[in-house]
């Protein structure tokens, strides 16, 4: 069997070869006899390889695509653990006539780490620094090691790398090798193939090489190739400092030292498979400031770009104020200059930033030093590549031209021209990137869902094509051609030159068994499109999606691969993704998950739908913590998709033992209070052979301990207690009695009510109704009747987490019909329990989106922090003076906010940052069986560590009930909310006022 029977084919076609489509969706015609027999190559490849081996679903559903507009379906994942594995995936499927492909952290944007034969995954194992050596400035490190982890282990010394991409927390140096990758600071240290000195290559055919300079591991017939067109090599290529596009032959001109290495980088997995490099490594600057220069718009910027390089900057960034988020803090104006410089101390680095300020013709400018604040700023910049996915009105935009590259001085003239293309076709687009390197980064509003809308993409880019050659520029200025702009290389090379480039592939892969339908011979630039496979009318759903138009599609598409989720280590406030930092399994990344559902609604390789055991499987290591819905730079909200899946998933089906232990909680809880059993129930949870039947009955992990029921509830102590002062005049507010607080943490809603009463404030809670005797009072809009509805209200959290959607529902009317008197009064609503805030801030409006008093509803809920800020602004908080630890809420972080947190804690004398990520209990999921070990692994990612060295003094704080049980079963220590900690102070203060300590407050 011939392999032009199945990927060669794909090439010419533009087909997927594994069940892939046209971009109007026609089926693959490929012949099955033509097809390999995959169960016998996998067998084999078993057999030679240590790696992982994975030709099941779920695994080829995760390669199906990159960061780019295209998608194949793999026929199988390799997880090589050395270059012997790798030399054995050759060996095989160049038998077998299987394609291979080369892929490291899978954020390449132009579609060359997707493919339809084996793809190899190196950051699984070979994803080592092997050696880092000060005194030469090198570092040995394989393919899947992802560049942030070279940078940490350079950095004591000194050192680092220099090209950064802005997914710099998750590409791997492969992944640059390959690309060609170069980053914000290639103004001063250039691009990867700049910064290489060796590669080790496996051929094809399976010849191990060691590439460098002076000819120095050449497959044979590549010098007598070069040496045969040295006139061509001399003049054919554009002098600009990001050309990336083709393959860089004149790296191997005699003046140029005939370096194979750096000929190899930017060649895509489409001449050798890396397995090993050898890197240069610059000095870092003891100390940096970052000049940003604001101006009137993107043109006057890039125009006063080029003339700041003369200063030696370390960055020349631009972006505009369409990608700007409000409050972001920057310098007047409509775009902005990111100028980094550098020096041995803080004051010669402000030195060199501020001549840079002085130089520059702007509208404002501002120059900071502290790295902290410079972080912040960067994260504007980095976070572009999602941002940009949205235009300012919502709608989606699309990579394809992301990274054209011309000339710094005729930057400027070119936006200009680029403007008028977008608007001679209709299209929209916002530039940013790379300004000092005439690098321009864009995503444009292409329709790329119908056949009309794909047309117009496939004429504008051969439009633009010819717009960037007229600029002397290049198709690809960082992140390669792949399929994206391989089509159109003839138009900046010319045929001859194209040609030269595939006589270049033919010496390296004369079987053509690497990437193919990449740079040479490509995929048309229009097919293989990862849209066309998505069904041409909306999904029923549960949820509103107000952000994507009520359309799940659209949800779902709003993942476009950056891979911010897999950031593997971590990373100051954010939370995404806690389950891949513990298993490092992309089915477990927020990007593998969204990956998975489109795979479901494509319904080619996951054919199950709703009922898909392959999407289950990969959402049960969702903590829904939510931290995706901030942390993704295009607003991923993978808790709520998670909820959205479980609802149709278990409709009709009967449900893990979990969702009715603890997604129904304040049922139970309810039952208990009325039956006053809960000093029965913790007298029998305390027996271990009862608690054991207990858990293995409710689905909850063995290694738990049940927590302890309140004895008296928080409603029962609030009807005891002595009226407070009828007097004051401060605000009403009403506190919201959650099920954590009433019925487990009931000495917190005490403590909240102690302080928001000191601060003047009238506390009252909501309104209740009589117990229900019937279910026939469920809401008339739910699917079913829901038995035990509250006669208090519920945020409906539990039953949201487990996708008891239509519970859910009736649990929240419900919630609503009492609180009409408090929505009418416009009365603000405090609710302690972070979870239950974000539940009602969120998942209210977007379930109940046909009810306006949801919207209404979420709009009067305050934390403890805001109704203290808002509604008492004047009082001053007791001193507690002592420094702090633990963790910011995940739900608090992604949904709420922590300023007012922070600025309370400040005013109160607690010094020092909460940590981020998540505590890994998260509501139920640290309790349910099969979590416990992923559960723990998430708290020691940051929560156990920063505990462990806080001085002895600190107070630990933990708003959530879930991270306040997971501090005391897993350390042993006692977390309080910031309400007991401000309670506490204030009964010591007072205390001190009065001897006898009668404190007057009935408590």
């Amino acid at each position: 069997m011939g392999r032009a029977g199945w990927s060669g084919r794909a090439g010419r076609t533009g087909r997927a070869g594994a069940g892939g489509t046209d971009p109007v969706g026609h089926a693959d015609q490929t012949r099955q006899a033509d097809r390999p027999d995959l169960p016998r190559l996998e067998t084999e490849l078993r057999a030679r390889l240590r790696g992982e081996v994975r030709f099941d679903t779920a695994a080829r559903a995760l390669m199906t695509m990159d960061a780019s507009n295209y998608r194949r379906v793999p026929a199988g994942v390799v997880a090589p653990r050395d270059a012997e594995d790798v030399a054995a995936v050759l060996d095989v499927c160049r038998a077998h006539g299987v394609p291979v492909v080369a892929r490291g952290g899978g954020t390449s944007i132009a579609g060359q780490a997707t493919g339809t034969g084996v793809v190899l995954d190196f950051t699984r194992h070979m994803n080592g620094l092997l050696e880092l050596d000060p005194g030469s400035r090198t570092a040995v490190v394989q393919p899947g090691l992802v560049l942030d982890s070279l940078q940490c282990a350079a950095a004591p010394h000194g050192l680092r790398f220099g090209p950064d991409p802005s997914t710099h927390s998750r590409c791997t140096l492969g992944g640059m090798i390959g690309n060609n990758s170069c980053g914000s600071h290639s103004v001063a240290w250039g691009t990867t193939a700049d910064n290489i000195a060796e590669l080790a290559v496996l051929t094809a055919r399976g010849r191990s090489l060691r590439l460098g300079p002076g000819w120095a591991g050449a497959p044979e017939g590549l010098r007598e190739l070069a040496q045969g067109e040295l006139a061509r090599l001399r003049t054919g290529f554009p002098d600009l400092p990001r050309r990336i596009s083709g393959y860089a032959l004149d790296a191997l001109l005699p003046e140029k030292g005939a370096d194979v290495a750096r000929s190899f980088c930017g060649s895509e997995g489409t001449l050798g498979i890396l397995t090993e490099a050898v890197v240069r490594l610059v000095e870092a600057p003891r100390a940096r400031a970052l000049a940003v220069l604001g101006y009137g718009d993107e043109s006057a910027a890039a125009e006063a770009a080029a003339g700041l390089l003369p200063h030696g900057p370390l960055t020349v960034e631009g972006m505009a104020a369409d990608l700007v988020p409000p409050g972001a803090g920057l310098p007047g104006g409509g775009a902005w200059l990111f100028v980094e410089t550098g020096g041995h101390t803080r004051a010669q680095a402000r030195a060199r930033a501020e001549a840079i300020v002085r130089a520059a013709d702007v509208v404002d400018a501002l120059v900071v030093t502290d790295p902290a604040a410079q972080r912040t700023l960067w994260r504007i910049r980095e976070d572009a590549s999602g941002t940009a996915t949205r235009m300012p009105d919502g709608s989606e935009a699309w990579p394809g031209w992301e990274d054209c590259a011309v000339p710094p001085a005729r930057l400027g003239a070119y936006l200009r021209d680029f403007r008028a293309l977008l608007s001679a076709h209709g299209l929209r687009g916002t530039p940013y990137g790379h300004f000092g390197d005439g690098c321009i980064h864009v995503r444009i509003d292409f329709d790329l869902l119908t056949k009309a809308g794909v047309g117009r993409f496939r004429l504008f880019s051969q439009e633009l094509a010819d717009l960037v050659v007229a600029h002397g520029g290049s198709l690809s200025g960082e992140h390669g051609d792949g399929q994206a702009r391989a089509e159109l290389l003839p138009r900046m090379y010319g045929a001859e030159m194209v040609r030269l480039f595939e006589r270049a592939k033919a010496v390296w892969d004369p079987d053509d068994l690497l990437n193919p339908g990449m740079l040479v011979r490509p995929a048309p630039l229009d097919g293989n499109l990862r849209f066309a496979v998505l069904p041409g009318e909306p999904v029923d759903v549960a949820f509103g999606y107000p952000a994507d138009g009520g359309d799940f599609r659209a949800a779902v598409r709003r993942c476009v691969g950056v891979a911010k989720c897999r950031t593997a280590t971590a990373a100051g406030p954010a939370v995404m993704c806690p389950s891949f930092r513990a298993t490092g399994e992309e089915e477990h990344s927020t990007r593998g998950r969204a990956r998975l559902l489109h795979e479901m609604l494509a319904g080619e390789l996951i054919t199950d739908g709703w009922r898909s055991p392959e999407v289950r499987d990969a959402l049960d290591l969702c903590l829904s913590c939510k931290g995706c819905r901030t942390d993704c730079p295009v607003g991923v909200d993978m808790a709520t998709y998670k909820a959205e899946f479980l609802y149709h998933h278990y409709a009709g089906r009967r449900r893990p033992a979990a969702h009715h232990s603890m997604g129904r909680l304040p049922e139970w809880l309810r039952w208990i209070a009325r039956t006053r059993t809960a000093p029965l129930l913790n007298a029998l949870a305390s027996v271990p052979p009862l608690a054991a039947v207990a858990k293995r009955l409710g689905g909850i992990a063995p290694e738990r301990r049940l927590p302890r029921l309140a004895s008296k509830t928080f409603t029962g102590w609030w009807r005891r207690r002595k009226p407070a002062r009828a007097d004051s005049a401060g605000d009403l507010v009403v506190l919201w009695p959650d099920t954590f607080t009433e019925h487990l943490s009931p000495s917190v809603g005490r403590a909240a009510v102690r302080v928001l009463e000191a601060a003047g404030l009238r506390v009252t809670l909501p309104p209740a109704a009589p117990p229900h005797r019937s279910a026939k009072a469920a809401h008339p809009a739910t699917r079913t009747r829901a038995p035990l509805l509250p006669r208090r209200v519920c945020c409906g959290l539990t039953y949201l987490s487990t996708g008891q959607l239509d519970r859910a529902r009736g649990v929240l009317r419900r919630t609503l019909d009492l609180l009409e008197p408090v929505l009418r009064a416009g009365v603000p609503v405090v609710v302690l329990e972070p979870s239950c805030a974000a539940a009602l801030r969120t998942d209210l409006p977007e379930l109940l989106h046909d009810d306006p008093r949801a919207a209404r509803l979420a709009s009067a809920v305050l934390t403890f922090a805001e109704a203290l800020e808002r509604h008492a602004p004047h009082w001053t908080p007791p001193a507690v003076d002592r420094p702090v630890a633990g963790q910011t809420h995940c739900h608090q972080h992604a949904v709420l906010g922590d300023a007012p947190d922070r600025r309370l804690r400040e005013s109160a004398g607690l010094t020092g940052d909460l940590s981020g990520g998540c505590c890994g209990l998260a509501g139920d999921f640290g309790f349910e069986k099969g979590h416990f070990e992923v559960s723990r692994a998430c708290a020691e990612d940051q929560l156990l560590p920063a505990l462990r060295e806080a001085a002895p003094e600190t107070v630990v704080l933990a708003d959530g009930f879930s991270c306040r049980t997971q501090l005391e079963q897993l350390a042993g220590i006692r977390g309080r909310h910031l309400a007991e900690v401000l309670a506490e102070a204030l009964e010591t203060a007072e205390k001190a006022r009065t001897p006898d300590g009668d404190t007057g407050q009935g408590r």
